[in-house]
C-alpha cells in the first residue's frame, strides 16, 4: 500500500537496488510528455534516497516526521540552486557590490577634489576682491571712522602689569598693553613688557584684574604670550589683518594704556615700512612697521589698528631724544606674530632661522677699496665657527683696511641674492631668512667672492638663545 508522506497528490513506490531503499514521489497531476523538473533526494539514515520530482521546488512539501526520523534534504537537479550555483551567485553578487563601492568612491573622491578646487578658487577671487576693496577704501579716504574703530578693539584691548619681589614684597616693576589673541584666554604683549617678572596681573576694561601665567616668550621678536583664566565674555580676540598690505601713508591707529592712561586711542599714517629695529644678543628684527601715531611708554604690548579694524601690528618702541614720542614710533608686523605666537603657544619658545654671519652693508668706499660693480649687498666680515656659513664654505674678511676713518676687516664673500631674490642690504637678508625660512631648510647665496660671482648652498641653523656666545 503506498504511503503518504507529503501533500495529497504524491504517492510513494519502492523498488530494491543493490541493497539500498530508493523511494520516488511523483506527481498524480502531472499529464503531457515528461518535462524536465527538479530532483529533490530525500536521504533516509539508511542512506535510501528518496527522491521527488516537481516543476516547483516549492510544491515538494515534506512530512515533520521524516526529519523526526533523521532525514536530511539535498537539492540535486540543476534547476534548483545547488551549493555550486549558490557560491557563483554570492561570488557574483560580492563582485557586483565591489565595483559598486570602487565606483561610488571614486566618484565621490572626484566630486570632492573638485570641490576643493572650486573652494581655493573662490578663496582666491575672495582674496583678490577684499585686497581690492581694500586699496579702493584706502583710495577713497572711506573705512571706518576713529571711533568705530575703538569700539571694535576696546573689548579686546587689556593693560598688563609686572612684578618683581623687592623689600616689600612685590612691587610693579613694568605696566604695558596687550590683547586677546584667542578665546583660550591667550594674550599678546611684547617681551620686554614682561621679562623677568615674577608676577603678571591683566586688567579688563570692566576693571576685573587677574593673574597672568607666561606661556612663551621670544626676545628675538620681542613678542610674549600670557594666558589666564576668567569669564569666558571677557575674552574677545581681535581680528589679525595682513601686514604685507600695508601702504606708505595709510591711516592708522593705536590703543594702549600711554603713562598708565588705560584705553587711549591715538592715529596717525605708516610712515615707512621695512625698517629693522635691534634685538637681543645683537640681531635685528625685520620689517618693523614705522608710523607717526602717538606711542608712549605704556602702549608697549597694544595693538596697532588699520581702517578696516584689524591688527596690523604690535606697537613696541620708539625713537626719541627725550624719552617720550617725537613723531617716530614702531610696531612689530602682525606676519610675524603669525608665525612666532602659534609656535609660543605649543612649546613655549619660537626657534629662527639663522646663516651665522657678521658683516656690514656695502658702502660707496667698501666697494671701491675691493673693486666691486656696484655699492650694493651685504659684505661678510666674520663667520660663526662651526654655523652653517662656515660649514657651508661662506669666507669672512682676511685683511683690515681704514674705511672712512675706521678699521674693517676686508675681502670677505659679498651676499647679493638669496634664493633668487636681490640682497640690497642686511635688511633684505634678515627679512627673507624670518619669514620665508625655517631651521633646517636650505638656502640658496649667490656671492662675489675675489671679483667672480659664484653660488653656495646653505643649509640653515636655529638661531642661539641671547644668553649663549
Amino acid at each position: 500500500m503506498p504511503d503518504r508522506i507529503g501533500p495529497a497528490g504524491f504517492r510513494r513506490s519502492s523498488m530494491n537496488a543493490g541493497g539500498l531503499s530508493r523511494h520516488r514521489l511523483r506527481s498524480e497531476s502531472s499529464t503531457g510528455p515528461p518535462q524536465h523538473t527538479p530532483t529533490i533526494i530525500i536521504m533516509t539514515s539508511k542512506k535510501s534516497p528518496l527522491t521527488c520530482r516537481s516543476e516547483h521546488t516549492s510544491s515538494c512539501m515534506l512530512d515533520a516526521k521524516l526529519f523526526k526520523k533523521g532525514f536530511r534534504i539535498g537539492i540535486s537537479d540543476g534547476a534548483c540552486m545547488n551549493c555550486t550555483s549558490s557560491n557563483k551567485m554570492s561570488i557574483y553578487l560580492a563582485v557586483i557590490a565591489l565595483v559598486s563601492i570602487l565606483v561610488t568612491g571614486c566618484a565621490f573622491t572626484y566630486i570632492y577634489f573638485q570641490t576643493q578646487t572650486q573652494l581655493v578658487s573662490l578663496q582666491e577671487g575672495y582674496e583678490e576682491l577684499r585686497s581690492r576693496l581694500e586699496s579702493l577704501s584706502i583710495a577713497s579716504g572711506t573705512g571706518l571712522e576713529a571711533h568705530q574703530i575703538y569700539v571694535l578693539v576696546e573689548n579686546s584691548v587689556v593693560q598688563v602689569m609686572s612684578k618683581k619681589i623687592g623689600e616689600n614684597g612685590l612691587e610693579p616693576e613694568a605696566s604695558g598693553t596687550g590683547f586677546t589673541y584667542d578665546a583660550d584666554g591667550h594674550i599678546v604683549t611684547n617681551n620686554h613688557v614682561i621679562e623677568d617678572a615674577d608676577s603678571v596681573e591683566v586688567t579688563f576694561l570692566d576693571g576685573a584684574t587677574v593673574k597672568a601665567s607666561i606661556v612663551g616668550t621670544d626676545p628675538y621678536s620681542d613678542l610674549a604670550v600670557l594666558k589666564v583664566q576668567t569669564r569666558a565674555e571677557r575674552l574677545k580676540p581681535v581680528i589679525l589683518g595682513d601686514s604685507s598690505k600695508l601702504l606708505v601713508g595709510e591711516k592708522v591707529y593705536a590703543v594702549g594704556a600711554p603713562f598708565g592712561l588705560s584705553w587711549s586711542l591715538t592715529q596717525g599714517i605708516v610712515s615707512q615700512i621695512g625698517r629693522t629695529l635691534p634685538a637681543s644678543g645683537g640681531y635685528s628684527i625685520p620689517g618693523v612697521i614705522q608710523v607717526d601715531a602717538a606711542i608712549n611708554p605704556g602702549n608697549s604690548g597694544g595693538p596697532l589698528v588699520n581702517r578696516l579694524g584689524e591688527v596690523v601690528g604690535v606697537n613696541t618702541a620708539i625713537q626719541s631724544e627725550t624719552g617720550v614720542f617725537s613723531g617716530v614710533g614702531f610696531a612689530i608686523p602682525s606676519n610675524l606674530l603669525r608665525l612666532v605666537v602659534p609656535s609660543l603657544i605649543r612649546t613655549g619658545s619660537y626657534e629662527h632661522a639663522w646663516i651665522g654671519v657678521a658683516g656690514s652693508d656695502v658702502t660707496p668706499s667698501i666697494a671701491e677699496k675691493m673693486g666691486l660693480p656696484e655699492a650694493r649687498g651685504f659684505l661678510v666680515i666674520s663667520v660663526v665657527e662651526g654655523g652653517p656659513a662656515e660649514r657651508a664654505g661662506i669666507r669672512g674678511g682676511e685683511r683690515v683696511e681704514i674705511i672712512e676713518g675706521r678699521n674693517m676687516s676686508l675681502g670677505g664673500d659679498v651676499i647679493t641674492h638669496i634664493d633668487g631674490k636681490v640682497v640690497r642690504k642686511l635688511e633684505d637678508l634678515l627679512t627673507h631668512l624670518e619669514y620665508s625660512k625655517r631651521p633646517g631648510e636650505v638656502a640658496v647665496l649667490e656671492i662675489i667672492r675675489e671679483g667672480k660671482t659664484t653660488t653656495l648652498t646653505v643649509t640653515l641653523g636655529t638661531r642661539p638663545p641671547p644668553s649663549s656666545p
